[in-house]
């Protein structure tokens, strides 16, 4: 049986750990792209050379070349430029600037994966993220059950580890989910949060949990006032973990950006909730019932996506 496929476009902090993660898992073959020479390919050799210490037994590559990518299964996106500030001016780019930047980065990507693997299903994790998964949609023309993004993936185990270490449990036996767009209007649900099964209310102190709510909306940028660049472990790890549902057929629930088509009251918009993945790509959206603040909650976080993918011009 042929083994799987994977790519990864963007050998930065989050790609190279994305192939370091399915290596590990001994989940796929992986090839590595990136514009900058060598990059890619150096990563690529240096975790094969790792193998037979961590004994993983796989093929890994990598280079500039798309034709290296052909046929393969998955394709997990992480190409395009951080938000930082510009050395002379001590400015940082707009939202704006910003969004068009990495829409021509990214097109060009999708056009590629395209152009070599027409089967594949394509998980995006470039920033901004919910903006992003629409120029895929655009550029590829894949139909929008195999694009999907990777936010909900990322929310969720911020505040699953976060609840764990506030309660002293393990991170196994917190069941949670976070829904809405990668930023800072997400919607992190403690109605529907539990500890093995006990609602996490009877567990914590509001305050308390509140103040996680925050720090999980917060989490990207806590990690960037640490470190001064954007994290990579968990970013790569949750999108590790969509694509393993994919490859392996698994359907497991998983909060992701998903292409709406009037779930939730949303049309033609990318927006974070739980969604069943498996080898089709996004196989079906569950829709939760949401009381009167969830779905406030969730109609500010799609606003605030709206008003983002209106710069692409789409």
């Amino acid at each position: 049986m042929a083994r799987s496929k994977v790519t990864v476009v963007g050998a930065g902090n989050v790609g190279a750990t994305c192939a370091h993660w399915i290596a590990t898992r001994e989940l796929a073959d992986v090839v590595l792209i990136d514009i900058v020479e060598g990059l890619a390919k150096g990563k690529a050799l240096d975790l094969a050379e790792a193998a037979p210490v961590m004994k993983y037994d796989l093929k890994i590559v990598g280079g500039n070349n798309y034709e290296e990518t052909a046929d393969s299964d998955v394709v997990i996106i992480t190409a395009g430029v951080p938000r930082k500030k510009d050395p002379v001016t001590g400015q940082f780019p707009s939202r704006d600037e910003l969004v068009k930047t990495n829409q021509k980065i990214v097109g060009e990507v999708a056009r590629q994966v395209a152009k070599y693997s027409p089967n594949a299903v394509i998980i995006v994790v470039s920033n901004p993220l919910d903006a992003m998964c629409h120029v895929v949609l655009h550029e590829s023309g894949f139909p929008p059950e195999r694009v999907v993004g990777q936010a909900g993936a990322l929310d969720t185990a911020r505040y699953k580890a976060f609840l764990a270490e506030a309660l002293g449990v393990s991170v196994r036996d917190i069941h949670g989910i976070v829904l809405g767009g990668h930023g800072d209007e997400m919607v992190p649900l403690p109605r529907h949060t539990s500890v093995a099964g006990i609602p996490v209310r009877e567990l914590i102190e509001e305050d308390k949990l509140q103040a996680i709510i925050e720090r999980t909306r917060k989490g990207g940028g806590e990690i960037v006032s640490l470190i001064g660049v954007s994290a990579w472990y968990a970013p790569a790890a949750g999108a590790v973990e969509m694509a393993e549902a994919i490859i392996r057929d698994q359907k497991r629930v998983i909060p992701s950006a998903v292409y709406l088509t009037g779930q939730y009251g949303y049309n033609g918009l990318f927006v974070g909730v739980p969604a069943v993945l498996g080898a089709k790509g996004v196989e079906r959206v569950i829709e939760m019932e949401l009381n009167d603040e969830e779905k406030a909650m969730l109609d500010k976080s799609a606003n605030a996506v709206r008003s983002v993918v209106e710069v692409l011009g789409y």
